[in-house]
């Protein structure tokens, strides 16, 4: 699922990774904690679409990230 991320609702927060001018990720917590559905958006295009993901889906793309040589 897919929506607008220029949508008002959502507070975006940015990876703490975002300054090193790599590939990084926002999302938006307080969407998660009210509704359970992680928005996730490339912090590189905010006004592209974000992806909706479950918090389990959202928990595994950090420990992946986390875990991987970058």
């Amino acid at each position: 699922m897919t929506t607008d991320s220029q949508s008002p609702q959502l507070r975006w927060v940015k990876s703490s990774y975002s300054g090193n001018g790599g590939s990084c990720v926002e999302w938006a917590p307080g969407h998660a904690l009210a509704t359970g559905v992680v928005p996730l958006r490339d912090s590189k295009r905010p006004t592209g679409v974000a992806l909706m993901v479950s918090p389990t889906a959202f928990a595994g793309l950090v420990t992946l990230a986390r875990s991987s040589e970058v």
